[in-house]
């Protein structure tokens, strides 16, 4: 990245607030941070956490830490105080701020004082391959995040910044990162590995507050962005009732989610051939990603760079076209939860991730996601994945979005309890939905309760969080 930097001279890598900032100008931004931890003692294998924006001087303090080879822990706005107290509590030395400072952090660098420290000569990278390199926390969508560990060397592997190593899908994604929105905190591993892909694309990073869509995309003439699937379902039908201008946008990334397969068609008709549907973790990176040109639904072809395979409950795999857990192995995978052995156990084994994820790989190597293994109903003693029901139910004409979940029944222990976003207003009868879902998947899992929302409730990473439906 430090590399790149230098390449991009005086051309305006990134935009905030009315500025453009040369990649010259961020890379010297990088020494003075650099020399500032040093001399707060932060070396190879320190503990620092991240509370920034999403500003040029930000980019450049990420990089500076992982140039004097610190152990990097982000934290996102808008984390409750538990998790953020959590995230504080692994091991951190000093907490990097350009803002407050969180109560009861540990020593604080103030990123302005960091910059107006005389740099000692230009970066150079001093991380050790073993390292851990960073700890990115998970959603915490399941309870309280854990940190993933990720390594030097796990980064060094990575493809996102050296364009010979992309795969076709990728290949094709960079040349429509001209104009990069990003939007919250860099201290989002897809934030901040979409922004260095935009850069080693030749493109820019542009800060867009409010980050709301599509009034940044026809504001900044934004070429590009990252996207949740609830956030692209409205802004398709937003762009069906009052349509904005986006002849600028090439390219949104949907994350965070799975994407059905009508409602993937439907936004490929609406805005045009410019979504890509990316599949992956905090645990391994980027694993599959779906182009224009992919069928809906899917997520695309996994790269030769990562490894997939279906496995049965028994842990072998599985042909072609049968559905069953995914272990993947990618170039950049994390190592480790940072202080949890017995989870570390459970998904890092043998060299691949256990996802814990259900899918399958079609005849032709198209990779089709069908829900979580612990996202499940228990119907009269029988266990049932959710995620085939949420599917069905959004397959419905009057259904934007759907989330099912198992509510207690006294007939049957569980049974599935459906939350419907309507599309256009009108919410479908829930005769209709026992009708559609009995005829494909069979009278157990037709829900027994439908409840209209207006949006999912959403955790701090802006992913759907299921566990505040019941409530």
């Amino acid at each position: 990245m430090l590399d790149a930097l230098a390449a991009a001279g005086d051309r305006p890598v990134f935009e905030h607030g009315g500025r453009e900032v040369s990649g010259a100008r961020v890379l010297a931004m990088v020494g003075p941070v650099a020399a500032g931890l040093r001399a707060a003692g932060v070396g190879p294998g320190t503990g620092v956490a991240l509370l920034l924006g999403v500003t040029p001087e930000a980019f450049a303090a990420i990089l500076a830490a992982h140039a004097v080879g610190a152990r990097l822990v982000g934290i996102r706005p808008g984390l409750p105080p538990d998790q953020v107290r959590h995230l504080l509590g692994l091991d951190v030395a000093a907490v990097v701020v350009d803002a407050d400072a969180p109560p009861g952090s540990p020593p604080v660098l103030r990123l302005d004082d960091l910059l107006a420290t005389p740099a000692d000569g230009p970066p150079e990278p001093a991380g050790r391959a073993a390292d851990v390199a960073r700890l990115v926390h998970t959603s915490g969508s399941t309870g309280m995040p854990k940190a993933c560990a990720h390594t030097y060397a796990a980064m060094t592997d990575a493809w996102t910044t050296r364009p010979p190593l992309w795969p076709p899908v990728i290949r094709d994604l960079a040349p429509r990162l001209g104009r990069h929105l990003v939007f919250g905190t860099l201290a989002s591993q897809v934030m901040f590995e979409y922004a260095t892909l935009a850069l080693a694309a030749g493109g820019r990073v542009v800060a867009a507050d409010p980050p709301a869509l599509p009034e940044a995309v026809v504001r900044h003439r934004a070429t590009s962005s990252v996207i949740t699937v609830p956030k692209l379902a409205a802004l398709v039908a937003r762009q069906r009732s009052d349509p904005a201008d986006l002849s600028t946008l090439r390219a949104l990334v949907v994350s965070g989610s799975p994407l059905g397969a009508a409602r993937h068609a439907e936004a490929l008709e609406v805005l045009g051939p410019v979504v890509f549907h990316g599949y992956g973790q905090t645990e391994t990176g980027m694993i599959s990603m779906a182009g224009p040109a992919d069928p809906p639904g899917s997520v695309g072809v996994p790269p030769p760079a990562v490894d997939v395979r279906v496995r049965d409950a028994t842990g072998r795999d599985v042909p072609p076209g049968t559905t069953g857990q995914l272990f993947v192995r990618t170039p950049a995978q994390g190592s480790a939860y940072w202080g949890d052995p017995e989870q570390s156990a459970e998904v890092f084994t043998g060299g691949w991730v256990r996802t814990r994820d259900l899918g399958h790989l079609d005849a032709d190597g198209v990779l089709r996601l069908s829900g979580r293994t612990r996202d499940v109903v228990i119907v009269n003693a029988n266990l049932h994945h959710l995620g085939p029901v949420e599917r069905v139910i959004a397959e419905h004409p009057d259904v934007a979005e759907a989330y099912a979940v198992a509510a207690p029944d006294d007939a049957t222990g569980e049974a599935v309890h459906a939350f419907v976003v309507p599309a256009a207003g009108r919410a479908p009868a829930l005769a209709e939905l026992r009708a559609l879902v009995t005829a494909r998947l069979g009278a157990a899992l037709a829900p027994v309760r439908v409840t209209a929302i207006d949006h999912p409730p959403l955790a701090p990473s802006g992913k759907p969080d299921k566990r505040l439906l019941p409530r």
